[in-house]
């Protein structure tokens, strides 16, 4: 109780809406409303008509391909974090350096254990990072030997079946990948908190507008809610071609 009275009201506050807001925006992107998708929601439908096609394409050597792009970006955000785990582990064992900086950035003396809480908390949100991304990484390998289990006929009544699971460990393996990036958004959020609890409440709340802009008011999502009748692709044409017919009467 001692060491919990180091922290202010307004450090328990910017802590509490930390981690609600990291839950209420994993909630919203992973059920938004109906009339207005994320973009992770759309990319879904992509990923199991992707297995669709997957069914008649000869040969798969771009489905192979595209899935390893996949997990070359698990793996290496997987290892990035890892570093970035090893480098709170070294602050954690060197703190006298570390609170010489922070107190001449923010002219407050803190003790010491609430630099390291304050060190942790970054931690958490890694580690649960990490886990996602190892946990993603081995999913879309799940999702590999599912498609090596895909028939080569369409015609065989297991491979739109087997289409489908691998359509399904696919998205579960983004939705984890997703998670972990949003796990490292936070991260960053939390290390604001050594420039004091207003530093940290601003920087969540920066956090959530760059994720729910990227998740439901992008120029991506705009993009993918395009109709596909071939209406927006001939008007992109049109515009262009005016264009450049102007500068060419210029």
């Amino acid at each position: 109780m001692t060491r919990l009275a180091q922290f202010t009201t307004a450090d328990y506050a910017a802590l509490a809406l930390l981690f609600a807001s990291w839950i209420a925006i994993g909630y919203a992107v992973e059920h938004p409303p109906r009339r207005r998708p994320s973009v992770s929601g759309l990319m879904a439908r992509y990923r199991r008509d992707w297995m669709v096609q997957m069914i008649t394409r000869q040969p798969r050597i771009f489905d192979a391909q595209t899935l390893s792009t996949l997990r070359q970006g698990t793996a290496f955000f997987a290892s990035a974090t890892m570093i970035a785990i090893g480098g709170c582990l070294a602050l954690l064992g060197n703190m006298e350096r570390f609170i010489g900086i922070a107190r001449d950035l923010t002219l407050e003396s803190d003790p010491e254990i609430v630099w390291e809480i304050k060190i942790l908390v970054v931690l958490v949100f890694l580690s649960n990072a990490f886990l996602k991304f190892v946990w993603s990484h081995r999913l879309f390998g799940y999702c590999a030997v599912l498609m090596a289990a895909v028939p080569n006929d369409p015609e065989d009544p297991l491979a739109l079946p087997r289409a489908g699971k691998a359509g399904e460990i696919n998205i579960t393996a983004a939705r984890g990948f997703n998670r972990g990036l949003r796990s490292l958004y936070f991260a960053l959020a939390a290390a604001a908190w050594m420039l004091g609890a207003a530093v940290l409440a601003g920087a969540v709340v920066l956090a959530c507008l760059v994720l729910l802009r990227r998740e439901f008011a992008s120029h991506s999502r705009r993009v993918l809610m395009q109709p596909e009748d071939g209406t927006s692709h001939s008007r992109g044409g049109d515009t262009a071609a005016h264009g450049e017919s102007r500068n060419l009467g210029s």
